[in-house]
């Protein structure tokens, strides 16, 4: 059954109550679509509250999608200023849970998704398989397990939860699962809640997207008022460049400042930075932080090193979880674990954020008709998401399950354009150890640093800032 020939959609289940998955939720309902939004979380957008203290550097224009401004505006609700660049606790005040709000209707919160199939058979069986309801297995926190069935489901539960390792060629290091207690995640609140945690100590920051980069401009400032304060920042790239980003050059001028104020840190040795550094081996204090430091031994292209750190900062970024989808027809692209037509176009091998075209509901199709990956899962390991882009994803999906093909192929994105984002495969580095590339949840500030996918290349990647 084609795409085009498919009767239209009347039910749809959505996975994940982030910003995508709210505008999926508003897309589909001005489609005469029910949805059905599940959300493993407590409240909507548990990824973005993690990180509320910190700004984004994309504009409101960007963050806001418009079917969802269409429904509230209904309402009364007025838009904030365009221009402005909001927290990520004023995108959840302002603008997600009044949303949230109007749909609540349609949200179930403290429901994990266990499995997706298709009702009455399992991944092997074709026969009859077109046209068959999905299934949606949920279950909640006092152990109730309920099946839910819909004609579609849009996955937008984002990779927040499941980080890269820190170890080499995608593996977890020895001990990093030992010595969690010590890990913190990629925008801890080093100036506010968290503070006692980082104060007077050493932390290792592994990573260089904009996570880290925050992280360190943070510790640092706190290092001014903590002078026992010490931060120590890893990377495996020969290079910095990209994290030191655009500068003057980069549409968004707040992206851009964050690699100016860094890049001098490091060069008046307030931040240790160390180059094509590999951690091969994490030991926790018996007694775990209260007992003492862990011990993280690396090497670098030159030396054996070896880190007594208090506290670590994993923002090397995220992968897909796909294990719930075990028993769904997917299309995966073999390195960045990306639907296949969409991969080609998202390679952080050759692509960045300013080089990847509008793509819509064809690019995300999947052998099983009505499934679809949308928002930051979509894009696997590939660094360089957009937040305005899985808007334009969901409004394309809509369209299509909706019936109106030629809406849904009809894709379109304005983006700015940005020095940060531009293509270096080679940065001075021939022979070196993979580094890791930066990665971009854009809209969001909690830019990610994520392992390419090509662990045995022989140079850096370029990519988003």
């Amino acid at each position: 059954m084609s795409r085009t020939s498919r009767p239209p959609a009347a039910t749809a289940i959505v996975i994940g109550a982030g910003p995508v998955g709210l505008a999926t939720a508003a897309h589909l309902l001005e489609r005469g679509i029910h949805p059905t939004v599940v959300e493993s979380g407590p409240h909507i957008a548990s990824a973005v509250r993690s990180w509320g203290h910190i700004r984004m550097f994309s504009p409101w224009r960007y963050n806001l999608d418009a079917a969802s401004v269409r429904l509230l505006e209904k309402t009364g609700w007025s838009s904030p200023d365009l221009d402005a660049l909001p927290t990520g606790a004023e995108l959840v005040g302002l603008y997600l849970e009044p949303l949230a709000e109007e749909l609540s209707a349609y949200v179930r919160l403290g429901s994990t998704v266990e499995a997706v199939s298709r009702q009455g058979m399992d991944k092997s069986r074709t026969i009859g398989r077109e046209g068959r309801p999905y299934l949606v297995r949920v279950s909640t926190a006092n152990g109730a397990v309920t099946d839910i069935a819909a004609d579609a489901v849009i996955d937008t539960s984002g990779n927040w939860n499941q980080p890269n390792p820190m170890g080499s060629a995608g593996l977890l290091a020895p001990g990093e699962v030992e010595s969690a207690a010590y890990v913190a995640g990629p925008l801890p609140d080093v100036l506010g809640q968290d503070r006692k945690r980082f104060a007077g100590k050493h932390t290792l920051v592994v990573g260089m997207g904009h996570s880290a980069v925050n992280s360190l401009l943070n510790l640092a400032a706190l290092a001014e008022a903590e002078p026992e304060t010490t931060i120590t920042w890893a990377v495996r790239s020969a290079s910095v460049r990209r994290a030191y980003g655009g500068g003057a050059a980069d549409a968004l001028p707040a992206r851009g400042a964050l690699g100016d104020r860094l890049r001098k840190l490091v060069e008046s040795d307030s931040v240790r930075l160390i180059r094509t550094f590999t951690v091969d081996k994490i030991v926790g204090a018996a007694g775990g932080p209260s007992a003492g430091p862990a011990t993280v031994y690396g090497h670098t292209l030159e030396a054996e090193h070896k880190l007594d750190v208090d506290v670590i900062v994993n923002a090397t970024g995220f992968r897909p979880q796909l294990d719930f989808l075990r028993e769904v027809r997917l299309s995966l692209d073999p390195a960045v674990e990306a639907p296949v037509a969409l991969a080609q176009m998202i390679d952080p091998n050759f692509h960045s954020c300013g080089t990847v075209p509008a793509h819509g509901e064809k690019e995300l199709a999947h052998p099983d008709d009505g499934f679809y990956l949308a928002g930051s899962k979509s894009y696997g390991r590939a660094p360089t998401f957009l937040l305005a882009t899985g808007y334009e994803q969901v409004r394309s999906i809509a369209a299509s399950l909706a019936g109106d093909q030629a809406a849904a192929d009809q894709v379109r994105l304005s983006l700015p354009e940005t020095g940060v984002c531009s293509t270096d495969l080679v940065e001075n580095q021939a022979g070196a150890s993979l580094g890791l590339t930066t990665g971009v949840l854009h809209g969001y500030s909690a830019d990610e640093d994520v392992q390419d996918p090509a662990e045995d290349a022989p140079a850096t990647t370029g990519c988003c800032g």
